[in-house]
């Protein structure tokens, strides 16, 4: 059975992660404003129509973690996809011959004098060589 409060949490995470405000949320799943306001506040119950139109406008969702909590948001990307978008992707290109400055060394005779540990109350310790 679909537990509402839960429900709301879900779709309040999905309109959360997608970074839209209620309003336009109902817009891209084309439903009434007060619809999502119903549901929100607990007043309605989401109907069969509303939950399908969530998980065709938004593809990252799958249907048993809106519904049951079961599964992952946002939803893993099945492998034919990957392919697919790395296929898509533009070619990237490498310049070359590109001179590399070495990065002086210190000299030999260079040691280390001091270590300071900082902690997080704020307080620290050094080290020195003697």
């Amino acid at each position: 059975m679909l537990n509402g409060l839960d429900f709301t949490k879900r779709l309040k995470k999905i309109i959360d992660f997608h970074n839209v405000s209620a309003s336009s949320f109902a817009d891209k799943i084309n439903v009434p404003r007060s619809s999502i306001s119903h549901i929100l506040s607990g007043r309605n119950k989401p109907s069969l129509e509303f939950i399908l139109k969530v998980i065709g406008a938004f593809e990252n969702v799958d249907i048993n973690w809106l519904l049951f909590g079961t599964g992952n948001f946002p939803k893993t990307t099945p492998l034919s996809n990957l392919k697919k978008q790395i296929s898509n992707a533009p070619e990237l290109t490498v310049e070359k011959n590109i001179p590399f400055e070495k990065i002086p060394s210190p000299p030999p005779t260079t040691s280390i004098e001091k270590i300071v540990i900082f902690y997080t109350d704020g307080t620290f310790k050094d080290f020195s060589e003697k």
